[in-house]
This record gives C-alpha cells, sequence and structure tokens, in this order.
C-alpha cells in the first residue's frame, strides 16, 4: 500500500479539531469488514478528513470489481474543514479514486428518514470521528448534536465528547443491513456518559464485535482506542471481543473467532478490558469474601465553605486575629497529599498545625462577632469572600457549614488508587475528600482494619471498574461509586486482621514512605492467598489485572 504524504495541517490545529490521522492498518482493515465482498456498496464517511477511510474503501470496491468510473456514487465524505476536503481530493485522484466530498457540518445534514435530506442511505458507516472534549464541544454545535442523537431516541448527557452523538447520528444514514466501521475511544467502555451509547448498540444492532489495543495506535494522541465493528438490525445479547496487540494483528482476526461475552444491562463496560479468566475470578471473589463499603458505613460528602482559602484558617491566622479555640473547628487541611499512612493521628494534625497548614476551620456561631473575629470578617468582605456563591445564598455569610466528624477518611480522587484513612484526631473535613461514618452494627475493629485490608488488589480492581478516569489520569470515585467499592467481608476482614494487626506500624511506616506495592503484595498474601485460599497464579492474576487497568488509565499502557 502507498505510503501518504505528511499532512501539512498544523498539529495544533488538528488538535483543536479533535483531528488525528488514522494509521493505514486500522483504515485498511475497518474498510474491509465495511465494504465486505460487495461491489456495489455505499459507504459514507460522516468526519472524513484527507480521506484514509475513503481511499481504503476505494480499493476494497475495486479489488471487489467496482466499476472505478463510478466510484464517486459509491463513496461519500463529509467534514466541516474546507483543507482536508482539498487534500482528499488530491489523494483519491492520485489513486484514480473519486468521491463525493460535502463540505458541511454532519449534524446539519438530515437523515434520509427526514425531509430536505440530501443523502441516501448507505451500506456502510465508516471512520474516526474527532475526540473532541465537552469542555470545548459547546454553542450551537453541541446542541445540534445533543439533538441529532436525541432524533435518535438516545438522550445524551452534558458530558458528552462529539464522538458520541456523531456515532448515532452517522448510523441514521446506515440501511437496516448495513454495516458499522469505527474508531472510537476506549472510554466508550468505561464513562458513565456513554450509557446510553452501550445500551443503543445493543439495542440497535444484530451482531457488535469490539477490537481493544494493548497498546497506543495514535503517534499523536494519548487516547485509547476501541475499534466497533457491527452490522444488521434487532439488537443482540452478546458482544464479540477481540484483544489484540497493535494493528499489525487485525489481519489474524479477519475469520471473526470470537469470544462471546455479555455485559450488563446497565453500568460500564470497563471489566470487558480484561481477560476472561480475570474477569470471572474477580467476580467468584466479590460474591464470596467482599462487600460493598455501604455495608460498613455509607460515604459522605465533606463540608463545602465556597472559599477554603478563606474559611480554613492556619495556626498563624488565628494568633493574628486572636481567634479562640471556640471560634474555630479542628480540620484535615484541605487536599489528601498529608493522608500518607493507614491513620490521621492527633500527632498528625498538630504536626500539620505547627507547620503552619490550614488545620482550621471558622465556626464563630452566631451573635456579635467579638473584636478579632470582626476583623477577620471585615478583611473577607474587602476580599469579596461575601460574595461567591455558596456565601451569598447562605445567612450568615461567614458560617460555613461542618461535616460531622467521620471515622474514615476516602481519598476519593487519586493517581494510584483510592484509600481509606482512620481518623484517630477526630476532626472534620472537607470537600476534598469522602468521609465515611461506621454503621451501629459494623466490626469495633472495622475503623482500624479496613485502611490495611482494602489496600488489595481485588478492592484496587474495583476502583478501576466503578470508578472514572479524569485527564491526566486521574481516578475519581463519587459517594455513590465509592458506595460501591469492594472490601473485604467482615469475617475476612477479621481473619485477616488477627494475622496483620501486629504488623500494622510497620506496614504504616511502610506506606507514609511511599511503599505501597510492598503493601499490597504482604496484604494480597494475608487476605487473598491465607484467607481466601487463592494460589500464588491467582493471586498474581488479580495483581496483573489491576495493574492493567491503572496503567491504562494512566496512559502508560503500551508505551
Amino acid at each position: 500500500m502507498a505510503t501518504l504524504p505528511a499532512p501539512p495541517t498544523l498539529p495544533a490545529g488538528r488538535k483543536a479539531r479533535g483531528a488525528f490521522f488514522t494509521p493505514p492498518a486500522i483504515a485498511d482493515f475497518l474498510a474491509w469488514w465495511a465494504v465486505g465482498s460487495n461491489p456495489d456498496a455505499t459507504v459514507l464517511d460522516p468526519t472524513c478528513g484527507e480521506a484514509v477511510f475513503l481511499l481504503a474503501a476505494g480499493r476494497e470496491l475495486r479489488k471487489n470489481g467496482a466499476d472505478p468510473t463510478d466510484l464517486r456514487e459509491h463513496m461519500i465524505g463529509v467534514d466541516i474543514h474546507k483543507q482536508s476536503l482539498a487534500r482528499a481530493r488530491r489523494l483519491l485522484r492520485a489513486e484514480d479514486l473519486d468521491a463525493r466530498l460535502l463540505t458541511h457540518d454532519f449534524f446539519e445534514l438530515m437523515p434520509p428518514s427526514q425531509l430536505g435530506c440530501v443523502l441516501p442511505e448507505v451500506d456502510a458507516v465508516i471512520g474516526n470521528p474527532p475526540f473532541v472534549r465537552y469542555q470545548e464541544h459547546t454553542g450551537q454545535r453541541r446542541k445540534r448534536s445533543a439533538a441529532a442523537a436525541l432524533a435518535q431516541g438516545v438522550p445524551l448527557s452534558g458530558l458528552a465528547s462529539s464522538w458520541a452523538p456523531l456515532l448515532v447520528h452517522a448510523c441514521a444514514f446506515l440501511k437496516p443491513d448495513g454495516r458499522l466501521a469505527m474508531v472510537l475511544p476506549a472510554e466508550l467502555l468505561t464513562v458513565h456518559y456513554a450509557e446510553p451509547i452501550r445500551r443503543w448498540l445493543r439495542q440497535r444492532f444484530q451482531a457488535v464485535h469490539l477490537i481493544l489495543f494493548e497498546r497506543l495506535q495514535f503517534a499523536d494522541a494519548l487516547e485509547q482506542v476501541v475499534l466497533v465493528v457491527a452490522k444488521g438490525s434487532g439488537g443482540c445479547d452478546a458482544l464479540s471481543l477481540y484483544p489484540v496487540g497493535d494493528a499489525s494483528e487485525l489481519r489474524e482476526i479477519r475469520p471473526f473467532d470470537h469470544c462471546d461475552v455479555i455485559p450488563s444491562g446497565e453500568g460500564k463496560w470497563t471489566d470487558m478490558l480484561l481477560p476472561a479468566k480475570s474477569r470471572r475470578l474477580f467476580r467468584r471473589l466479590t460474591a464470596e469474601g467482599f462487600v460493598a463499603l455501604e455495608d460498613y458505613g455509607a460515604p459522605q460528602l465533606g463540608a463545602v465553605t465556597g472559599a477554603n482559602a478563606y474559611f480554613t484558617l492556619t495556626e498563624s491566622t488565628r494568633h493574628q486575629y486572636a481567634l479562640s479555640d471556640k471560634q474555630l473547628v479542628r480540620i484535615s487541611p484541605p487536599g489528601t497529599r498529608h493522608l500518607r499512612g493507614l491513620s490521621f493521628t492527633r500527632g498528625d494534625w498538630t504536626a500539620l498545625r505547627d507547620a503552619d497548614e490550614p488545620v482550621w476551620l471558622l465556626q464563630p456561631g452566631e451573635g456579635r462577632p467579638a473584636a478579632g473575629l470582626a476583623r477577620y470578617l471585615v478583611t473577607g468582605r474587602k476580599l469579596g469572600v461575601h460574595e461567591a456563591y455558596k456565601c451569598r445564598i447562605r445567612d450568615p455569610w461567614w458560617l460555613p457549614p461542618v461535616a460531622p466528624r467521620p471515622d474514615l477518611f476516602f481519598t476519593y480522587m487519586s493517581h494510584h488508587y483510592p484509600r481509606l484513612i482512620a481518623n484517630s484526631a477526630r476532626v472534620s473535613f472537607l470537600n476534598s475528600m469522602h468521609g465515611v461514618r461506621l454503621s451501629a452494627d459494623a466490626p469495633a475493629f472495622a475503623a482500624n482494619a479496613l485502611p490495611l485490608l482494602a489496600i488489595n488488589s481485588v478492592t484496587m480492581l474495583g476502583a478501576e471498574l466503578f470508578g472514572r478516569s479524569y485527564g491526566g489520569g486521574v481516578l475519581k470515585m463519587e459517594p455513590r461509586e465509592a458506595a460501591s467499592l469492594p472490601v473485604p467481608s467482615p469475617r475476612a476482614l477479621a481473619d485477616a486482621w488477627s494475622r496483620l494487626e501486629p504488623e500494622r506500624a510497620a506496614l504504616d511506616r511502610q506506606l507514609r514512605d511511599g511503599g505501597w506495592m510492598a503493601v499490597v503484595k504482604r496484604v494480597d498474601e494475608v487476605l487473598l492467598g491465607e484467607i481466601l485460599d487463592l494460589s500464588e497464579l491467582q493471586v498474581s492474576e488479580m495483581q496483573q489485572a489491576a495493574q492493567l487497568l491503572r496503567e491504562r488509565r494512566s496512559g502508560r499502557c503500551g508505551r
């Protein structure tokens, strides 16, 4: 196959449009699927860019015996970027191919079922839609895209990236027995906003195949991708899953020898990124030896002050304004970097106070402010704190809420894994973390045991499966997701704690020194190996599964 010349488009401009050029091996594979053996197939690329998919489709059609002079009636490309279409025409002509190219916002084109349609129903939809995040996917274009998806019965949230509505709208041009062949971000499987898309795929197509890559496929993007190839209509119960290393292995799966998977009716498909054996082992373990965190106590939100920099005070600020202990509440400072061990102790709090960290929350009570407090409130007004939204809607503005003191802190945003920390200092907390108040029937030792025993590969894998990935590879768990986190059952917790409690101090030191992987290994040995009776191979399987998803999230997988 001829090598395409380097595109002249500026990388910054392409990135802003979410346009990343598809490797030829992927385009060839998807074109092979989309066209099949049909010399008369009509193919639509809704965001064709510089025609890598139309070129591949044209070669397949010509191979099938299509008349080269008739290809313009069989290949349609749409793109909003004129320069890309001009280059597409030159590249097609260089191979004696032709296509109908339209400079248009694809969301403004009516599908064949509506009046005003200028495009026919097609046999195949193929392409690589722009991966434009919701922050940039704004204004009238967002409204048009959401309306186009809703017209096909797929409501999307405001967090949806541009690829989601484009996929749905493009399939509105597809014949009932047509074929879909798309490059999509792997977040299709993992994010909440894609739930309507996952449901729609299973309802719309008779067969859906997913090809997952172990390594990054786009040289100029950090996005993990999945290939979605589907056909027919009427719905399907199971999906066919094909894990491959990279695009060079795509030819090996052309016979479509596959592994059927049946995802849950609702929720993410993140577990489909795992080998089937790992999925089965995880499900068995969570059913037999684990419970949801909410079985011990429900995660709760921390206090939202509206202006942490003002309402949280250091010891020096307290003395500067002569504020007494009665006008303040002890808190864990904003953020979670200081929560390094298994517990946050009174000694930890005192050390942070002496280091002049913000360990106090203003809580003066109602009534006439004393002299020092009055001066501090004047300072707040000069800074405009009283005009912040949360301050503006409460009376008085200078009285922030106080969250009840939790038994455990929960670090809901993390690069490695979420952690539970015993609140031994008995302080309150802000919304930079969650809190967990243990229920009355929780074991008495749970506050000390859970922070250590939750550092195991099954719980860490559960966090990857139930949490959500954000920019920079950060894993976030909202209270509802944190409530579902699998942690050792009371019986497993008690048995493992009886063996590990004597080692707690040493493991705490390791954790504070950054040796968290060594702690995971030790907890796995006891909890998974000795208590739950897993073999060394099975323990290793859970460790590798957690590591796989952690590396995919952080963008290190395949580099």
